[in-house]
């Protein structure tokens, strides 16, 4: 039994439980897909449950209960439940694939205090250059998502200015790590952004990202086309809009989707924010199909949280996708330079 058997298991009893033990139930559903390693392999090594975030004293007896007695007519997963990777599972594949791992370059989706991180900009990217990395790209919000502390231009200038200043401070002794200029370009619909397209101009990077209208049932194709044709996106992030145990998020001619993004030599993004992890392994095998660029975002809002970057990679394993299609891979000139040429187009 795997820390996501024991995660679903979690979740179900959740279902069933009244406050506040459904609350318990649903909270260490989550986190057991952070748990570092199988719970299995820590009782093994005579550890406590408890030493998991998430796991009390009836927890711990509830779980080692289930490990003994696996519930015999075990439900299905919902679908709002299904595919996500978890933590120990990422670790185990890195022992098998380590330079995959080893060789990414940075990180291009995390947030910061200007808008709904915990970070500045500092302390990210001194977390990013502690991992190896080369680069990083700053994603904060953009005005049009008020909730979550979107910038407008004038932040957005104010913040590139400090960025400027830090990669000058850095430059000496940084080993040439870079903070790239982007922010995370709030969607219509319609796939039109909220920034005046001067703001976007000076930046090195332009994530796009759908934050409304996320329960729509009907086909959305025609959304994500209109999203890639938008000549300020490089990439398209988290494109379904899921959230574990909360949103199933939308469907699309992924297909058609992808192609388009592979036409216009865009990226389409992992968000491996682990309640999110989208786009997930099937979605990423038609894209590998389809030929079209990758991006790897943490989604990050605090430094501590870089680490899932281990979840993205994982899911490009297991999808088998080119490292040579991933952005993550280029290096800091190479990726910029695709960046001007995707704008030029």
């Amino acid at each position: 039994m795997r820390n996501s058997d024991i995660a679903e298991l979690l979740a179900q009893a959740a279902e069933h439980a009244k406050q506040p033990l459904q609350r318990a139930f649903r909270r260490a559903a989550r986190r057991a897909f952070l748990w570092p390693v199988e719970v299995e392999d820590m009782l093994a090594r005579g550890h406590s449950l408890t030493e998991l975030a998430g796991i009390g004293p009836y927890l711990n007896k509830q779980i080692i209960d289930w490990l003994r007695y696996p519930p015999e007519s075990a439900e299905a997963i919902p679908e709002i439940r299904q595919n996500f990777l978890t933590l120990a599972e990422a670790r185990t594949l890195r022992s098998n694939y380590p330079e995959r791992f080893r060789q990414i370059r940075g990180d291009l989706q995390m947030h910061t205090l200007w808008s709904d991180g915990s970070g500045s900009v500092q302390e990210m990217a001194e977390a990013a250059r502690s991992r190896g990395y080369f680069y990083i790209a700053i994603t904060d919000h953009s005005k049009g998502l008020k909730i979550a502390g979107g910038i407008d231009e004038d932040q957005l200038a104010k913040q590139g200015e400090e960025i400027v200043a830090i990669n000058e401070s850095m430059r000496g002794n940084a080993g040439g790590f870079r903070v790239l200029r982007s922010v995370e370009l709030n969607l219509s619909p319609m796939g039109a952004g909220d920034m005046d397209q001067a703001a976007l101009d000076r930046l090195d990077l332009v994530l796009g990202c759908f934050h409304s209208a996320l329960r729509r049932k009907e086909d959305q194709t025609e959304r994500y086309l209109a999203a890639l044709r938008n000549p300020s996106i490089h990439i398209l992030g988290h494109p379904r809009g899921r959230i574990y145990n909360f949103r199933l998020g939308l469907s699309a001619d992924w297909t058609r989707v992808f192609a388009l993004a592979a036409k216009l030599d865009k990226a389409v993004e992992i968000d491996c924010y682990p309640d999110r992890q989208d786009l997930n392994i099937d979605l990423l095998a038609i894209a590998r199909k389809e030929g079209c660029r990758i991006s790897m975002g943490t989604d990050s809002h605090g430094p501590s949280q870089l680490e899932f970057m281990d979840l993205g990679v994982t899911a490009a394993i297991r999808a088998k996708l080119d490292p040579k299609k991933i952005l993550n891979y280029m290096p800091a000139d190479q990726l910029l330079a695709w960046a001007e040429s995707v704008r030029n187009r």
